[in-house]
């Protein structure tokens, strides 16, 4: 095994942890020595993904917690401090795709929960975590997506794409911010992956406005259309967050089989 992809006893938080990337992410890390911290808002979902790695040998712990709520973050982080000490990896992954509809459809309120929950709670995942990183530095990954980075034909995905664009700025922001503390940031954007988020997506007359393109070999041409798996990109995660990638900051990377070239 590679050494420079153990972890070592590193303490990694992960957020949407109980499925999809999160849940593939959180059990990669332990598998690598991570003590992990699974976040999430559904109780059950994250004790069968920590007892999962219990079983296989690794260590960790659930934290239930609303990634776009102030309060409820600083106390997660608080709680996996006082469970472990310390703070080393953060991978800022939990979102909601929200609603998809022409903008005079998207109502304010919809916008706003996009926002809140993409935007603001990896906001606040990080600036919690922060004080903790810089006490030994760490490494920071955000799930963005070839939404809103590359991709802009998804017409009606209006608040998604800007809450995932803007969270690559956020981690080239944050990647110079705090590389003086030796705190890596860098951004994940994932095509079309097998996870559940797109079956809680609610769409309303985008294909009245959407712009016709038809793509008669498939929409990922790696793959012959076939989408990539939550195991695939928790390879990339443990990659960006393992000393394999010490000198990788501020950098975004797609995992998409090619599909963001073709659609963009």
């Amino acid at each position: 095994m590679n050494d420079t992809m153990q972890l070592n006893d590193k303490v990694a938080l992960v957020t949407g942890a109980g499925s999809g990337i999160g849940e593939a992410a959180a059990r990669l890390l332990a598998r690598h020595s991570a003590k992990v911290a699974a976040l999430g808002r559904t109780a059950e979902e994250l004790e069968q993904v920590v007892t999962a790695i219990e079983v296989a040998g690794g260590t960790a712990m659930s934290v239930v917690a609303d990634i776009s709520k102030e309060e409820e973050m600083e106390n997660a982080v608080r709680h996996i401090i006082d469970r472990w000490g310390r703070l080393d990896i953060v991978f800022a992954n939990a979102g909601i795709n929200g609603v998809w509809a022409p903008i005079e459809e998207l109502e304010p309120d919809e916008f706003r929960k996009t926002i809140d929950v993409n935007l603001v709670g990896t906001f606040l995942t990080i600036k919690y975590a922060v004080p903790h990183l810089k006490k030994q530095g760490g490494a920071v990954a955000i799930t963005s997506s070839v939404n809103g980075t590359r991709i802009f034909s998804n017409t009606g995905a209006t608040a998604y794409s800007c809450s995932k664009g803007a969270q690559v700025v956020m981690a080239k922001m944050l990647a110079l911010e705090l590389a003086k503390h030796h705190i890596r940031v860098n951004a994940i954007c994932p095509g079309y992956i097998e996870t559940q988020i797109t079956e809680n997506t609610e769409k309303r007359h985008v294909e009245d406005e959407k712009e016709p393109v038809e793509f008669p070999e498939g929409t990922i041409p790696l793959t012959d259309g076939q989408p990539g798996s939550p195991e695939q990109v928790a390879q990339l995660v443990l990659f960006l967050v393992s000393d394999a990638s010490s000198h990788i900051t501020g950098t975004e990377m797609w995992i998409d089989g090619a599909e963001s070239l073709l659609q963009g």
